[in-house]
């Protein structure tokens, strides 16, 4: 399988017990003798959340994602290498396709396996899995909606708010007033009220916010940070707002 230190070289924590280590448990034990295992079972959501817990979190939320219609197709693997390529590189992307193709012949608890990450990812890093779970879904420039309505799904089950669905959402399947709903805010909002809206949102999505899972998964934050700008430019300059 070669080096996995892009991938879980953070280390693995929660994702070794319950359903998430049920669906790994035959790709952890390849492993261990190239990576570094934290022993710890637990992570409390006020603790950052390491690498390889998000990483492994992420490829079975993808294999869940596209499993969604119940076939899977080359081509759809072909887009998903592509983007792994593109975020992450040759090298990290062909062993995580390696690991795709493998859970992706797994039975997968949905609700369980969120409901673990849920209880042990902070928050901030589960917005950017529902970021990347869209990114990935329409790698190939369509919206499928057996795959939108799983990453719904996967949404509820993390314990996102509605609000911040909604926001993601719109920077990739965008709606009648899609800029409003990226900054969480009505159409009727004052002009300060969307100053306000636009630095909270800022702030919520600024990629120092995802730091800690490394520099791979760090510059994907960028393409939030970038649509709230986005968004605010587009309103400001339908405001004539300064």
């Amino acid at each position: 399988m070669g080096s996995v230190g892009k991938w879980i070289g953070g280390g693995l924590g929660f994702v070794m017990g319950g359903p998430l280590g049920a669906v790994l448990g035959f790709l952890v034990g390849s492993m261990v003798d190239n990576t570094t295992i934290r022993t710890s079972t637990y992570t409390s959501s006020m603790q950052r959340t390491a690498p390889g817990d998000f990483g492994m979190s992420l490829l079975v939320l993808v294999a869940a994602m596209m499993k969604a219609d119940g076939t899977v197709v080359k081509s759809e693997l072909d887009y998903v290498k592509q983007f792994f390529v593109r975020q992450f590189g040759q090298s990290s992307a062909q062993e995580a396709l390696v690991m795709l193709r493998d859970i992706l012949k797994q039975e997968i608890p949905v609700r369980d396996v969120c409901l673990q990450i849920s209880r042990n990812m902070d928050y901030s890093s589960r917005l950017q899995l529902l970021h990347l779970l869209f990114n990935i879904s329409l790698a190939d420039g369509a919206a499928n909606a057996s795959e939108i309505a799983m990453i719904e799904e996967i949404s509820g089950y993390l314990g996102i708010a509605s609000s911040d669905y909604v926001s993601i959402r719109n920077m990739f399947v965008p709606e009648t007033n899609s800029a409003y709903k990226i900054l969480e805010i009505e159409p009727t909002a004052t002009d300060e009220e969307v100053k306000k809206a636009y630095r909270r949102m800022a702030m919520k999505y600024h990629p120092d916010k995802v730091s800690h899972l490394g520099e791979e998964f760090r510059k994907t934050a960028d393409e939030k940070f970038k649509s709230v700008n986005e968004a605010y430019e587009k309103i400001k300059k339908e405001r004539n707002i300064n």
